[in-house]
This record gives C-alpha cells, structure tokens and sequence, in this order.
C-alpha cells in the first residue's frame, strides 16, 4: 500500500501537501504549528483536518508493520503463497489482516488441535476435498484407528477430522468476512430486562424488550444497551437466522454427490453455530460500539470547542456563588484579572434559610468592590440561590447582572493537586468559589485546569475508551489554546502546558523564570528557560503574546521568523511601528492589492498564505479571536417552570448538544430540549449541522410537564404547540 497517495485520495489533498504534512509531523511539529505557520506547505489545511490525517497516517503506518509481522510469520512457517501475499497486500483494514492470519495463528488447546495431534489431518482433507463418490466413510475412516493416540472407533475418527473441518471452515477469511458484512445488513440486535429488583431498571424500561435491524441502530441506542448490559439489567444479543447461516458456510464448502458431503454439511453447521457466529457477534458489536464511541467522542469534542472559546467577560469584578444547602453557599469575589479579593459563606438556604442575612453580605461586597456581575453554580441548591440572586439584582436598575455557569468539573478541580497548589489556604468549597467566577471571566484559562472528561458537555463519557476520547480532548484544549494564544506574563501553568511545543516540565520552568526575572519584555527571552530550546521555541513563539512589549509584534500572532518579513512589509508601504500601534494601516490592504500581492511577496520573502495572516495581525495587534463570537447572555432575572406556557417566546443558550437533540438554560433551572425534528424548518440530519454549545437562540416553549419537569422548545418558525 502507497500511504501516502491512499491518504491524498481518502483526504482529496494535492500530493505535494501530503508528502509536506507527513514530513512536518515526522519532523515533530505540531499540528498547531503547523496548521498556523506552514500554510504554504499545506494548502492551508486546518487543525482539525490536520489531526483526522495524523490519526489516518498512524493507522495505515500500523497496518502496514502489522501486514509485515504476519508476512513473516507465515513465512517462517514455510506457508506463504502467491495468493496470501496478494491478500495482505489488497487488505485495507486490521480485521482483513488477522483474518488472512488466522488460520496460521498459533492456536490454544482446541477440539481441532487434539483431533490433528491424533493424526486425523488426512482424514479431514479427504473429507473436505469430497472427491470420493462411491464406498462407505466410515471404511475409510477405520484406516485412521488408533488406540494409542486415542481414536478407538471410525465414529471417533470421522467426529475428529468434522472437527477440523469446522475449523477450516470458521478460519476461511472471505466467509468471514461476507458472513461479517451479512450481519451488518441483515442482523438484528435485540435485548431483554433481566434485573428488575432496583431503581435502577428504570433507565433501562426502553429496552426491557426491545430489537432493531443492526443497520438501522442509532449511535446513542447502541452505548445505552452497552451501559445497561454492564450494569448486568440488559441481556443482548446480536445475529442473523442460525439455518440461513448454516446454509451461507455451506454454499462454500459442500460439493454434492460425495459419502463425504452430509459430514461436510455438519462440519459448516457446526462452525457456524459454535465458532463463526459467536466470534462475528462479538467482532459487529465491536464495529458498532467503535463507531458509537467515535461518534460520542465527536459530539464530546464538537461540544467542548465552542464552551472553551466562549468569549470571556472582560473588566468586570466578579462575585463568585457556590450554592449548596447543609454547609452553605461559599461566595468568592475576584477582581477584573480572577485575583482573589475576598471569600465567605452564607446560609439562605435550607435548612437555615436565612436569605436577608445572606443578601446583606452580598449587597456589603457589592458596595465594597464594585462587583459587578455575580456567577452562579448550577449545581445542588442552584436554583434557590438564583431565586436570591435574580431578587437581589433588580435593585441595581441594570448595574449588576448574573449568570449561571456549569459547575461541572469545579469540585474536580478544587480537590485536585492544581487546586491545591493554588490555593493552599483555601477548603475545597472556596476554591470552587473561584473557580465557578473565574469561568466566567475567562473560560479557557480556567476550564484548562481540569480533566475534560469532567467538563460535562458529552454523553457517555464515562464509558468511552480512555485513551481515545483523552488523545481527542486534549486536542480540542490545544487548538483553542494556541488559537487564543497566551500571554506570557500571566498564563498558569496549565494554560502554558497546552502552548504548541511545551509540556507541563517546561510550562513550570516558563513561571519559575518569570517569578525569579520579572515579566517577560520580548520573545527571544524564552530562549533564557531551562529546558526550552531553539526547537520548543520556534514552535510555541508565535503563540505567546506579550502585551506592552517593546516590539509591538511579540502582541501578535505574526511568528519571529516572519519578524524581518513583516518590517520590509511596513517599510515597502511607510508604515512604522507607532502606525501599528495606533492602528493606522487601514489602507494596507488596498496598497497590498494595487501593488501586486505576488510583488510584495517576492519583496517581502513571505509566503502568500503568511502575508495574509501578518496583515490581519497588524490592522489589529493583541486581538483575541473570541472578541468576534457572540457574547455570554448575562440575566437580570429568573422565571419558574410554572411561569411556562406553551406558546411563549423565549431566549435561551444552548449548553449540551446530542445525537437526538440540544438542551437550552432558559432561567428556569431545568433546561429545554429541543428535539433534533424542531431544530430547524428544513431537514437536519444531525443538531451539530445548526447548533453549537454557548448559542444564544430564540425558542418556543411547545410543551411543559411541571411534574418530570421536562420543558420542549421548538426553534422552527411555526412549531406546533401542544396545550
């Protein structure tokens, strides 16, 4: 297999990005790195196309040495052919491999191998070939009698070598691999309650006694069953008609008219039924829940993007709220840069319930610090507290608004290693505190502190494969990272961790420097860090920034390598530096134009794609690329489910969306759903083509059930309302 030339077709790239991309990856650079500065090279291909493509590349180069390993084996075995070669050379995925590979697999203990060890392999080869027309089987069987191996009778030496048939006949790779493909088409999944003692088979009631043709299995439906066969509630099975398989082995291996063949026909019922079916059960199943996984991990990811780079509300001194009954609500404020400005506890709540006492202290903090927007939890006791709140804030006519954030992932942080360092002082609940306003100010500084399997905007995380969904994640936080960028004389260690060419090591010693030093003043003096070489440095200078530096560039996303580029660019034109900074180039574009982009490249020595990444920075140097998406939707009060009626118009945010639908806060504590059939007039095949998490939309209330609290919103321009 030509990897490269299958992944320019799979991808539908030009050969020269290819060979460009896999160098740039070979070469260690990162997908960042490489999707920001290398655009030349890769005909400006983003990052996520760019990891779908390093996770294509690794795959291919893993079949590739595993192809080898199995050509080895069988070879060493003094049993390759012509037709194996070409077999391993024309398969595309693992499966086909180690399915050509079974049959010289070196096999545990089983019926076939005993029967081989009693010398009954040439009896199974008569039997198979079916060549003999006339005479009796058992005759000839008698001829492979013998005691001291263990075959006493013909009856036992034909049951010996049917036994190696069968196993012939499961080893074959192409009835496998048709029998595999039959099951994807024609099979059926089905599955029955079998615990029902607890409350817990109530989750699973839909399946209690459900099937589904496998080629019509929703994603979400296959990790339900999945989760509740775990939990030992859900008994599933998976397969086609047992004769109709029979009858698929047979087709292949029976020849009429032999004393042979009725053995034969045995011999393929008996492999299907006891070693075809219950390994292509488990190996469909397998391809399923693969696909559900990825398919989950996607949406985790398609979710995690937008929540990360939701724009942070800036300059605002900010009150952070816990909420909780028992122990109270543990307040934080934190001024306009997240430094912590004071921390208490309030009790407004049950069983205490002492509200004026707690609006008194907030109201004292409000006064002393100018908060000006308070960030509520959502977590227990979230919707008492926002009652409070929302009562509290109308007495400042606009000048105090609020918010409720997802606190998932907040207790997580505040008990861990990072929060502790942090905040060594502080219990766990008042680093929550903070945590909760600080997300708000600046989600991605704050959310990068935590595990993302904790962030809470996937389904069935917790069942994924660790290191899959891990790999994924952590992917999505280090394109937001170095989209965002960090500056350099604030960013935690956590944030700098994530920076194109640094790990956590040299994230520490980045801090270490700057405590011992000072602020940084330019981005050559990270060359100064320990364990920060010429390497690391070319791939994670242009992401820092450096606000106040004396080179107004070391503010701006343009690299250092470009530096001497981008000074003919300014003096090509009679531009300064003091043009930059007061932002007067507002006709470099136009002189670029009436120049000639490709004379100015050639002038400039920047490439095309760079030029026109370097005068984006320069017509707005420091510019944070979430400034553009829209804002956070700050509330001033709070409805009650009961306020609800079918008909309503209501603005909400969108902050989970799934395979069937999206959930959206409205201010009534429960979110929304809006099923993925009221998402739009037209037709959407999947709630990710229309929404993403931090949307602000206009919804219709169409139905309320106060008792399961379950609000349904429709986003359609003429929903159907239910009274």
């Amino acid at each position: 297999m030509d990897i490269l030339q299958t992944i320019t077709q799979e991808f539908s790239l030009k050969p020269e990005h290819v060979n460009n991309i896999v160098a740039l990856l070979d070469d260690g650079n990162t997908i960042p790195f490489i999707a920001r500065y290398r655009k030349e090279l890769t005909g400006h291909i983003d990052d996520q196309v760019l990891r779908e493509l390093s996770d294509r590349l690794t795959y291919l180069r893993n079949l590739e040495e595993r192809k080898g390993e199995v050509e080895r084996s069988i070879t060493e075995q003094g049993k390759m052919t012509d037709e194996i070669k070409q077999a391993l050379e024309a398969a595309v995925t693992l499966t086909e491999v180690e399915d050509i590979y079974r049959p010289y697999k070196q096999k545990k203990k089983t019926r076939a191998t005993i029967a081989a060890a009693k010398g009954l392999t040439p009896l199974a080869d008569i039997m198979l070939a079916q060549e003999i027309k006339e005479g009796s089987a058992e005759d000839i069987a008698k001829e492979y009698i013998n005691e001291e191996l263990g075959v006493k009778t013909a009856k036992e030496a034909l049951a010996g070598a049917m036994d190696i048939v069968a196993e012939r006949v499961s080893d074959d790779a192409e009835l496998r691999k048709k029998l595999r493909n039959i099951f994807m088409r024609n099979g059926e999944i089905s599955s029955k309650l079998v615990k029902t003692d607890d409350d817990g088979a109530k989750v699973y009631e839909n399946y209690a006694d459900y099937s589904e043709p496998v080629a019509d299995i929703k994603n979400h439906r296959i990790l339900a069953i999945n989760r509740g066969e775990k939990e030992g509630y859900l008994r599933v099975k998976l397969g086609i008609d047992k004769a109709f398989g029979g009858r698929v082995c047979m087709a292949a291996f029976v020849k009429e008219g032999s004393i042979f063949t009725p053995y034969v026909e045995a011999a393929c019922a008996d492999a299907y039924e006891r070693l075809i079916a219950p390994s292509i059960e488990r190996e469909v199943r397998n391809t399923l829940t693969d696909a559900a996984n990825e398919q989950a991990i996607k949406m985790f990811e398609v979710n995690l993007r937008p929540l990360l780079m939701q724009p942070p509300i800036r300059d605002k001194v900010t009150l952070g709220w816990d909420p909780a009954y028992r122990t109270g609500c543990k307040l934080a404020v934190v001024d306009e840069t997240g430094k912590v400005l004071d921390k208490t506890v309030i009790y407004p709540t049950m069983p205490q319930n002492k509200v004026e006492e707690g609006k008194a202290v907030v109201r004292k903090l409000i006064a002393k610090y100018g908060v000006q927007v308070i960030s509520i939890g959502n977590g227990t006791a979230s919707k008492e507290s926002e009652i409070i709140v929302s009562d509290l804030v109308r007495e400042y006519n606009g000048k105090v608004a609020y918010m409720v954030v997802s606190e998932a992932g907040a207790s997580v942080y505040s008990a861990s290693k990072l929060g502790a360092e942090e905040f060594p002082d502080y219990d766990v609940s008042e680093r929550s505190a903070v945590s909760i306003a600080r997300r708000l100010q600046d989600p991605l500084a704050e959310l990068i502190k935590i595990d993302p399997k904790s962030i809470g905007v996937g389904q069935y995380q917790h069942d994924m494969p660790e290191n899959r969904l891990d790999s994924v994640l952590k992917g999505v936080m280090e394109d937001c990272v170095n989209k965002v960028g960090a500056d350099l004389n604030t960013a935690s260690v956590s944030l700098l961790s994530y920076i194109s060419g640094l790990n956590t090591s040299v994230a520490k010693n980045i801090v270490a420097y700057r405590e011992e030093h000072g602020k940084f003043k330019s981005r050559k003096e990270l060359l100064k860090v320990s364990k920060l070489g010429e390497k690391a440095f070319t791939q994670c200078a242009g992401f820092m920034r450096i606000p106040g530096a004396k080179n107004i560039l070391d503010n701006t996303g343009v690299h250092p390598e470009s530096y001497e580029g981008t000074e003919k660019l300014l003096a090509l034109f009679g531009y300064t530096d003091k043009d930059v900074e007061n932002g007067n180039l507002g006709e470099l574009k136009d002189k670029i134009k009436a120049y000639g982009t490709k004379r100015v490249c050639e002038e400039t020595g920047l490439g095309a794609e760079t030029l026109n990444d370097i005068v984006t920075e320069l017509l707005k140097p420091g510019r944070d690329v979430r400034d553009s998406l829209p804002k956070p939707m700050l509330r001033a009060d709070l409805m009650d489910i009961n306020d609800l009626v079918p008909g309503m118009k209501i603005k909400g945010t969108v902050r989970n969306v799934t395979d069937f639908g999206a959930f959206i806060d409205i201010g009534v504590h429960q979110d929304g759903l809006v099923h993925v059939s009221e998402i739009s007039d037209r037709f959407v095949r999947h709630p990710s083509e229309v929404l993403k998490v931090g949307d602000v939309v206009d919804a219709t209330v169409i139905s309320v059930d106060v008792r399961k609290k379950r609000i349904g919103l429709s986003l359609k321009s003429k929903p159907v309302i239910n009274k």
